[in-house]
């Protein structure tokens, strides 16, 4: 490097001064009184020009018009402490001896004259601290030089800003030494010099850094593209400023504030407010590359043991800081997957698709670390069990809610516990869930589906009760439109392929069948020939629809339905007692509950039925109602037929 060759004599006329000096020294007194005047004028002028030159020198590049003011009044306190200074004859003041150290880059040499000149006067400690403002000021406007590589950076100005902040750090372990009052040291301006240096260094290579604002749309590719950047460009060119700070003995903070300055950047490209999990696993690999790299960026070639140590640790910092990142995100990603997932009231999707979410994650970590698949794998079953247990609240809450929730709500929340149940069965094949995860969501599970099916059942009961209470008074009662809507949401649930899906259409077709045949009988007694021809009608019409529902839902399966429904039919249209006889006995085998008065209720519907039939068919009720098998089907117990006063109305509506 070139060296600074200034001549601070030349510059400001002092080897004149010291002649001139020794003349007067010569002279008469009243010349000699005059030659002192005029000396004491040049020698304003002089300090004068060293302040206007310091300031020149601090306020030129970039500084803020805050900072020229400070530094003019700091030049002109400086003048007016040379002007009042009292030196005997050719004696140089030390004011203006530390200008001219400051002016020559001697920082060093400054700091101990500001030292002695601070315990020479009971007013001193105003005048040092003016002087240190100053040279503080010269010091950083060097590091600046060295920063910008402008052509003027010389190594002795530099290597004397190391010396002085080792000075300072030495002044205040003495002062400490002596039990020196800490508001004093706390208030000494060189106490603020390593901050100040800091910040300079980091606003310097925070401006450095390529423009880079990533959003949740940000290209994978663009992200990758920047990070080349500062692996190519950025921290070479650190690399390459860091033997100007090496050779000054300043490496340690140099490289501290490049690391810094870079964790704060990638720590902004992984802002979990827009940063999308691929984009933060990118950003994770580059760090794992640059401490894996045998070049490490920033990494002294020739330096102590401690600074080697720092620079490592700072690296092993910024992954773990990023993995803390990356693994929020997961944790974020993965809970607003299964929110969107399973959000009541919307169509299920397929257990498949859960699972693919916490896979696609848990690949995409395995191809980086082992460690880090791991990782990323237990926040996703942490996750799994967080959202399960929110979910049971929220269920919860749906269910008690004023209103009962529509049938297709209700199956669709009974799909979605089947679905979490199955997802997580397949989750438990490719992860290493705890004995205890596997029990809590097992439990979550089991619990909302037997608390969703009996909600299910109950809502199913209600709505078809509802319906039929004046199903056989009026054309269109809706029972149909329930019966399509049960059998559109059942179509859609068998697609997922539960194993809770037979076993629940058969209990909503056991309480189809028993609500339908309470509301036949407890009908009106005693209708006449026209109503009891359209009432049979409407029988055999639901007849048929219920089979067509149950089979198209069923399949196979539904052949091994009871159909009391088809039983009451042949009952009632067979044409003479003999054969109603006969239809009566396989009624009496498969409902052994039936009893006289369900009987009765169904022979009223029956049309031009004497009543000697009718007296026969009850007698053989009596003789074979006692035939009850152990596994025979309970429909008639619950059921109270109580006689009304009113009948149905002519025309068949109301």
């Amino acid at each position: 490097m070139r060296k600074a060759m200034y001549s601070w004599g030349t510059f400001t006329g002092r080897d004149k001064w010291e002649k001139g000096a020794g003349e007067n020294a010569r002279m008469l007194p009243k010349a000699g009184h005059e030659e002192r005047k005029k000396l004491e004028t040049k020698r304003k002028r002089k300090l004068k020009t060293v302040a206007g030159k310091l300031l020149k020198a601090v306020a030129s590049g970039k500084e803020i018009a805050a900072k020229k003011a400070e530094s003019e009044h700091v030049a002109g306190n400086l003048l007016k402490m040379g002007t009042n200074r009292k030196e005997a004859e050719g004696e140089t003041p030390a004011e203006e001896t530390v200008c001219e150290f400051i002016e020559q880059g001697k920082f060093f040499q400054a700091c101990n004259c500001i030292s002695d000149l601070e315990h020479s006067a009971s007013d001193a400690v105003g005048k040092s601290e003016s002087l240190y403002m100053l040279l503080a000021e010269r010091m950083w406007a060097v590091v600046g030089e060295a920063l910008h590589g402008s052509d003027r950076v010389l190594l002795e100005p530099l290597q004397s800003v190391g010396e002085s902040l080792a000075w300072e750090k030495q002044k205040e372990e003495e002062w400490l030494g002596r039990d020196q009052e800490m508001e004093s040291v706390s208030t000494w301006h060189p106490n603020f010099w390593k901050k100040d240096l800091e910040e300079k260094l980091t606003q310097y290579m925070a401006a450095q850094i390529p423009r880079f604002v990533p959003t949740s749309n940000t290209d994978e590719a663009a992200l990758k593209q920047h990070l080349s950047q500062l692996e190519t460009t950025f921290l070479p060119n650190l690399e390459h400023k860091s033997g100007f700070f090496r050779e000054a003995g300043l490496l340690v903070t140099y490289a501290r504030c490049c690391h810094a300055s870079l964790s704060s950047h990638l720590s902004t490209l992984t802002d979990n407010r827009h940063c999308t999990f691929s984009q933060c696993l990118v950003v994770y690999e580059w760090c794992l590359k640059m401490y894996k790299s045998s070049g490490m960026c920033l990494r002294p070639r020739q330096t102590s043991q401690h600074s080697l140590a720092l620079d490592v640790q700072s690296l092993v910092w910024i992954i773990l800081k990023t993995e803390e990142k990356l693994l929020a995100v997961t944790r974020k990603e993965v809970g607003k997957a299964l929110e969107e997932a399973f959000e009541i009231g919307k169509t299920p999707c397929a257990d498949a698709a859960v699972v693919q979410i916490l896979r696609e994650k848990m690949e995409a970590a395995q191809h980086i670390s082992e460690s880090l698949s791991e990782k990323v794998e237990a926040v996703c079953l942490e996750e799994c069990l967080s959202f399960l247990q929110s979910y049971e609240n929220e269920v919860r809450n749906f269910l008690q809610i004023d209103g009962c929730p529509g049938i297709s709500s209700s199956l669709r929340i009974l799909e979605n516990c089947c679905i979490l149940r199955t997802a997580w069965c397949k989750l438990t094949h490719i992860c290493s869930a705890s004995t205890g995860q596997d029990a809590k969501v097992k439990g979550f599970l089991y619990r909302m589906e037997d608390e969703v099916t009996e909600h299910f059942l109950q809502t199913v009961t209600s709505k078809v009760k509802e319906t039929l209470k004046d199903h056989f008074r009026k054309c269109d009662s809706g029972f149909n439109h329930i019966l399509e809507s049960l059998k559109q949401s059942f179509l859609a649930f068998g697609k997922k392929k539960t194993d809770i899906y037979e076993a629940l259409v058969k209990s909503v077709n056991i309480i189809i069948i028993a609500e339908y045949v309470q509301a036949l009988l407890t009908t009106s007694r005693k209708p006449s020939s026209e109503q009891r021809k359209r009432i049979v009608s409407k029988i055999e019409e639901d007849h048929r629809t219920l089979q067509t529902i149950f089979k198209e839902c069923l399949g196979p399966a539904a052949g091994a339905l009871k159909d009391p429904i088809k039983a009451i039919l042949e009952l009632i249209q067979t044409s003479d007692a003999e054969g109603m006889k006969i239809a009566l006995l396989p009624i009496l085998k498969e409902f052994p509950d039936l009893r006289e008065e369900h009987l009765s209720a169904v022979l009223d519907i029956k049309d031009s039925l004497s009543r000697e039939d009718r007296a026969a068919l009850l007698k053989a009720f009596h003789d074979n109602c006692g035939e009850t098998e152990s596994e025979a089907t309970l429909l008639f117990a619950d059921i109270e037929v109580k006689p009304r006063k009113y009948g149905l109305c002519g025309c068949f509506c109301i």
